[in-house]
């Protein structure tokens, strides 16, 4: 008999852990993403000769878990530790805290395509540049509808994106929630992030080992690319704004925020610096500031719905993975 098809919209590492979980339960998974490649914010952005992250810049450690598997996945290759600890720009040494903070090889999309192509060889659909515009109950199926009118069908459905963007495709199908499930979820908050990434040549010099971070602040990260080890033919900058200097000025025309983000650089150049290019990266829904308290949200529906993501439970890529481990889990007990 075969088993049920799970329809994963969002093919961040929420969603591609929560597949490689279902996969291994012998379940037929479809992931659709509007993204051009899969990873949502474990992003890398190509630049001239270079290479930039510039969504997720780093992740951390705490849960006993996710140790596991980022301990499998520093054997295998694929993330090592990038430091301890990160100057606020006004010490020559990097303060350490003893957590180590973990790049990938390649960039932090790397991790993602990694997952990606395993489920792809053990048979699963991802399907990414594809925006869902609509998702419907029709008998006993769920129907995602992207705008190329194409149809995606699943007898369960996980659901990653941002909340609001996910209750807004659940809105335009005519998908009823319960009051309380609505309430919880309408509860979950973002903070935004202005992004931009400099490819710039001349010396330019930020604390070991390669980043500042201030939190709290209008310019709360900056980081070498070419220092961080995943850009070693050109030297790019990302630069990321703090959530309410993100917040204030969001609609800011890009070349205003570039000139503004390129002053906050003049204190570690030297001499003269030569600008090739730079790119200006808005994230809508950056950072979680209220949290669900669960890993996920199992829906009070007809059919089998999660939502999880790095908004439950515990944010950031940290959180994204548990989430996504946990979603597979249930999902695949819920329908054994």
């Amino acid at each position: 008999m075969a088993k049920e098809t799970i329809l994963i919209i969002g093919a961040g590492l929420s969603g591609l852990l929560a597949a490689q979980k279902l996969i291994a339960a012998g379940h037929p998974v479809t992931i659709v993403d509007k993204g051009r490649t899969v990873g949502g914010r474990l992003a890398t952005r190509e630049m001239g000769p270079g290479h930039a992250d510039h969504g997720a810049q780093f992740f951390t450690v705490r849960d006993g878990t996710f140790r596991e598997h980022v301990a499998q996945w520093e054997a295998d290759g694929l993330v090592y530790v990038w430091g301890t600890g990160w100057s606020d720009g006004s010490l020559v040494d990097s303060p350490q805290d003893g957590y180590p903070r973990y790049a990938v090889r390649g960039g932090m999309n790397a991790l993602a395509q990694h997952f990606a192509g395993r489920l792809i060889e053990a048979g699963a659909a991802i399907h990414v540049n594809r925006t869902i515009t609509s998702i419907t109950q029709v008998a006993s199926q769920w129907q995602a509808h992207d705008d190329t009118d194409v149809c995606y069908r699943g007898d369960a459905l996980i659901l990653t994106p941002p909340v609001p963007q996910s209750l807004a495709l659940l809105d335009t199908g005519c998908v009823g929630l319960s009051s309380a499930d609505r309430s919880a979820l309408e509860r979950i908050t973002y903070a935004p992030c202005l992004c931009g990434i400099f490819w710039l040549e001349g010396e330019i010099a930020l604390p070991e080992p390669g980043a500042i971070q201030r939190p709290g602040t209008d310019i709360s990260w900056v980081a070498d690319n070419r220092a961080k080890g995943i850009s070693p033919d050109a030297t790019l900058i990302t630069v990321h704004a703090g959530p309410e200097y993100s917040r204030r000025h969001y609609t800011a025309p890009d070349d205003e925020l570039l000139a503004t983000f390129q002053t906050s650089l003049q204190p570690f150049c030297s001499g003269r610096i030569k600008r090739h290019d730079a790119e200006l990266k808005r994230w809508r829904y950056a950072l979680p500031t209220v949290l669900h308290p669960a890993r996920f949200l199992e829906a009070d529906s007809a059919l089998p719905l999660f939502f999880g993501g790095d908004a439950f439970g515990h944010p950031r890529v940290e959180g994204a993975a548990l989430s996504g481990l946990r979603m597979g889990e249930a999902m695949a007990a819920l329908l054994g």
